[in-house]
């Protein structure tokens, strides 16, 4: 019964609430009823960077365009990760990239996005690598080998927010 009045109350079903479709793609939650989308400052798409330890990399490669999920880390406005020097996030070295994070929220139909476009470069200085490995919150995801640090420093920072109307 708790369940059912906290699943109304925030307008989302019981299922959900206990994690159903947690494989399923996010913003599949129903649509707000007058949403208001909204563009954020610099400021705050740097503050929403610094929450987040997945966020994906655009590239293109001789195959065609590529997406690919990195774990990062922001260090001094520069968004870093490790990568395999042979893997598809290497191959963005040299060229200017597109790194995106966001955060849905499909209970409450609200989600951010932020889209950070800069030069890709190999992270050399050991000072700065000894730095990147200490700060970082996690190890990579897809495992061992990956120690060859990337970093991209914005040229473009943008983002927007879903809201309803009234926020």
């Amino acid at each position: 019964a708790t369940l059912l009045r906290l699943a109304a109350a925030l307008g989302t079903s019981v299922q959900a609430l206990r994690g159903s479709g947690v494989d399923l793609p996010p913003g599949r939650g129903t649509a707000l009823l007058h949403p208001e989308l909204r563009d954020l400052a610099p400021q705050e798409c740097r503050t929403l960077l610094s929450t987040h330890g997945v966020g994906r990399i655009a590239v293109t490669t001789p195959e065609g365009p590529a997406v690919v999920p990195v774990n990062y880390e922001v260090l001094d406005d520069t968004i870093a990760f490790r990568t395999a020097p042979d893997s598809v996030p290497a191959a963005a070295v040299g060229s200017e990239i597109a790194f995106e994070v966001d955060h849905v929220d499909d209970a409450m139909s609200r989600g951010w996005s932020v889209l950070a476009v800069g030069p890709a470069r190999v992270v050399t200085e050991p000072d700065q690598v000894r730095r990147l490995t200490e700060r970082a919150h996690t190890a990579p995801w897809a495992g061992d080998g990956r120690e060859m640090w990337v970093s991209i420093r914005p040229t473009r920072l943008t983002g927007r927010r879903i809201t309803p109307a009234e926020q």
